[in-house]
């Protein structure tokens, strides 16, 4: 068995749950160990199998409330090491662990993640991959462009959480100041909807089976338009959009 759900996902905060019968991790931990705790109750997540937090980096919605999450429920917190370096002291866990990003992760007999370095503005990025009783199973948001190592990482995909954060005509004629609209739209920045789904249409693996659209942008984006452009894909893969203000849906595959 394997399950997989997000707890929060946008500018508000991302946490991306992924486990099997008995161990768990997270990814990124940026939202409070409140909200962390109702979201996981609300879906049946037990946190109680959570063996390890990785953190993609430094930006505020993606590690907020790691440090309490951690001390709360003994959970290990793994960065890179400019990423930790990068950390306020205040928000540095004590229990903490380095990843190298050259080699996976072993956290549990059936869990293994995959660091992989991506385009983003922060100080040493990464996205993962993590193998749960064999499936793989994806967290690939805050992207600027998809290089040759996010397509790869990403063919292996099971199951992904798929960045989908910006429509390029609402962004554009949004209400962000010119300097933010142009981060957005960088090779640092993040994806976009029809970036997105480039991968889909070039690298999806035929063993591919839930896309789980992330990081929608509140501004600058539309369900319906996400909508309207994955309708062409739901006869092949379950589709979800992720809620910015409470957990997705629980997914949980036998075998």
């Amino acid at each position: 068995m394997i399950e997989f759900c997000s707890l929060a996902s946008g500018s508000n905060g991302n946490c991306y749950y992924i486990g099997n019968e008995t161990d768990a991790v997270l990814i990124d931990g940026g939202i409070s160990n409140r909200r962390f705790m109702d979201r996981a109750e609300t879906v049946g997540v037990d946190t109680a199998k959570i063996r390890a937090l990785f953190v993609s980096h430094e930006h505020y919605d993606h590690v907020a409330g790691l440090k309490s999450i951690s001390h709360r429920h003994n959970i290990p917190v793994y960065f890179s090491a400019a990423t930790y370096n990068a950390l306020s002291r205040r928000k540095r866990p004590q229990d903490y662990k380095i990843f190298d990003g050259m080699e996976s992760v072993q956290v549990a007999p059936s869990i293994e993640v995959f660091p992989f370095r991506k385009h983003h503005d922060a100080t040493d990025p990464h996205s993962f991959v993590v193998r749960v009783n064999g499936h793989h199973i994806g967290v690939i948001t805050d992207i600027g462009v998809a290089d040759e190592v996010c397509a790869e990482f990403f063919s292996r995909c099971d199951v992904v959480f798929l960045e989908m954060n910006y429509d390029p005509e609402m962004l554009s004629s949004g209400s962000y100041p010119q300097y933010l609209k142009e981060r957005i739209n960088s090779d640092i920045g993040h994806l976009s909807n029809s970036q997105a789904l480039e991968l889909v249409n070039n690298h999806a693996s035929p063993s591919l089976t839930h896309i789980i659209a992330s990081h929608i942008s509140a501004e600058n984006n539309s369900h319906q338009i996400i909508e309207d452009m994955l309708l062409p894909y739901k006869e092949r893969y379950v589709i979800e959009l992720a809620p910015r203000f409470a957990a997705g849906m629980r997914y949980v595959i036998e075998g």
